[in-house]
């Protein structure tokens, strides 16, 4: 069997980011506001599942790695662990997030380590995340005066865990930082396009607040990682 060469911490980081995300986008299942997005947020749940399964098989068991770890063993930014509010909270937390995982994987698809074979892949995936994500911003933002209002507080939420997203990560052949001024070029471009002030601070860089890279998070990440682990943890060992 050949032994995976991509350092755990890289592999983590990446796994838990997509998973974590994938859970949150999955409450919407049942709740979404219609029938057409609960099926579009699934499908973007569903591909971050399967990009963070194959990173857990690299360095263990995905089970394990998913339902058995403690909350201080996760390395998933804050930003994806935040609850979905309404929708708007959820669109801008995806426009954050997928503009940083499209430079993100482009850059890894361009290596020759084992991260280049899913992030070749992800990439393709992640092109629709990010355009569902802007659509919905203009679409929101220039929408009725609830939704821009609505729209508007979720970027001013949510920006001040942005800057995490840049924080460097051990064994990632890519620097995360070096991604910062085209995500905020992107990000600052729809934003305004959708008729949208961006948050404060933004010309200069976005706030790093956040450090669930060192294991720490914020409190609606207990109650939520409880939720996903409970069955597993109550029937160990079970096969369905």
């Amino acid at each position: 069997m050949t032994t995976s060469t991509v350092p755990t911490t890289a592999a983590l980081s990446l796994a838990d980011d997509a998973l974590v995300l994938s859970h949150r986008l999955g409450e919407w299942i049942g709740h979404a506001p219609v029938l057409e997005e609960e099926v579009a947020l699934a499908n973007i749940a569903l591909d971050l599942l399967g990009q963070a399964r194959f990173l857990y098989s690299m360095v263990g068991d995905e089970d394990e790695l998913a339902y058995l770890r403690e909350e201080r063993a996760f390395r998933n930014v804050q930003l994806v662990e935040q609850p979905n509010g309404d929708f708007a909270t959820t669109i801008a937390r995806q426009l954050f997030f997928s503009c940083y995982q499209g430079l993100l994987y482009g850059e890894l698809a361009s290596t020759d380590g084992e991260l280049a074979a899913l992030a070749a892949r992800a990439v393709k995936e992640v092109a629709y995340h990010q355009d569902h994500a802007v659509q919905w911003t203009l679409r929101l933002g220039d929408g009725t005066p609830e939704s821009r209002i609505r729209m508007q507080r979720a970027l001013d939420s949510l920006w001040r865990y942005s800057g995490e997203l840049f924080a460097p990560v051990e064994g990632l052949p890519v620097e995360p930082a070096a991604l910062r001024e085209r995500w905020l070029e992107t990000v600052t471009t729809v934003i305004r396009q959708a008729t949208l002030t961006v948050p404060d601070g933004s010309d200069h860089t976005p706030w790093a607040a956040g450090a669930g890279r060192q294991g720490i998070h914020t409190e609606p990440f207990g109650r939520m990682l409880a939720e996903m682990q409970h069955l597993h943890r109550t029937h160990p060992g079970a096969s369905w």
